[in-house]
């Protein structure tokens, strides 16, 4: 194998365990919300806070003074507090009461459909659709339906309360995708936007319920629990997708998203007595392979488009 080829297999290794830490995550909140019933209110506080500042000194280590150059306009700074409160703020909450009314299997397929809420969001603008585009839809749609109702359309295997939050968990992710490309587009470290952005979805959730009112009991569960969320579920996913993309392109470790809701699904089958028909299996194998298409579809679109503009020059 060349080195080429080396570095390839490189990306795809790094990405895959960051998709798998979120899916890790995935399965600890499950565990939090459902086993040690902690208030989500305190959870989202402390959890949402604790990251933001061990992402600000991560980026300051990194980065030094440069971490403040986001706030040298008011639109940076407008383009990142809508980042926070619509993406990360509304993404969290939503993703935690969708595990919370639910579970994380369910949850997680759901809020994997955020790259299909972006190509719908661009048909109000006149985005016209790819073919691709509706390929990916109806193999996303035909997916969820089967993981939703294990085949009984006249039943679903979740609460409409869990099916509401992850479809929100889903729109709010695709905002959490959208909102920060201005940032980055005009120079600035992805890692210190979403410093920022967690601190200040941070600071937000605590001015609603402090962290430090109304502790649940710190057992050594509870604590390790939140410490795996905070580390699994923030800072390790994200480092390892910036060291991912040093090795390999982003449609590639793209496909990688994959993994989580594969991770998700097993761990709490095997820890958590989360069961999973065939049916709801393929269903979810549908909306994998929807996706992919999705991701596939819009990258060769683009590559012909620069390919096309490039020929015009």
């Amino acid at each position: 194998m060349n080195s080429s080829g080396k570095n390839v297999v490189k990306g795809i290794f790094w990405a895959a365990l960051a998709s798998a830490m979120w899916g890790i995550s995935g399965t600890v909140l499950q565990l939090i919300s459902h086993n040690l019933k902690v208030p989500e209110a305190w959870l989202l506080s402390a959890r949402t806070l604790s990251s933001g500042v061990l992402l600000l000194v991560i980026s300051a280590l990194v980065y030094r003074c440069k971490i403040f150059d986001v706030f040298r306009s008011w639109r940076s700074v407008m383009w990142l507090v809508a980042y926070a409160v619509l993406g990360l703020m509304a993404n969290l909450y939503t993703f935690y009461l969708a595990i919370q009314t639910g579970n994380s299997p369910a949850a997680t397929i759901l809020q994997y459909l955020a790259p299909l809420f972006i190509v719908v969001g661009g048909l109000f603008i006149g985005n016209r659709p790819l073919k691709t585009d509706v390929i990916a839809f109806v193999l996303a749609l035909v997916g969820v339906i089967l993981a939703l109702t294990k085949g009984n359309l006249g039943q679903l295997s979740i609460s409409v309360t869990s099916l509401m939050w992850g479809l929100g968990s889903g729109l709010t992710a695709a905002f959490y995708v959208a909102l920060p490309r201005p940032l980055v587009k005009d120079g600035n470290p992805p890692i210190v936007i979403l410093g920022w952005g967690t601190m200040i979805a941070g600071i937000l959730f605590n001015l609603y319920h402090p962290f430090w009112v109304q502790v649940p009991h710190l057992s050594l569960a509870v604590v390790g629990s939140v410490a795996t969320t905070v580390i699994a579920g923030t800072i390790l996913p994200f480092t390892l997708l910036l060291y991912a993309a040093k090795f390999a392109s982003s449609d590639v470790i793209s496909i990688m998203d994959a993994v989580q809701p594969t991770v998700t699904s097993i761990l709490c089958f095997l820890f958590l007595g989360v069961k999973l028909s065939l049916i709801e299996i393929g269903g979810m194998v549908l909306v994998v392979i929807g996706i992919y298409v999705l991701q596939r579809g819009r990258r060769q679109y683009e590559e012909k488009q620069l390919q096309q503009d490039a020929f015009d020059d």
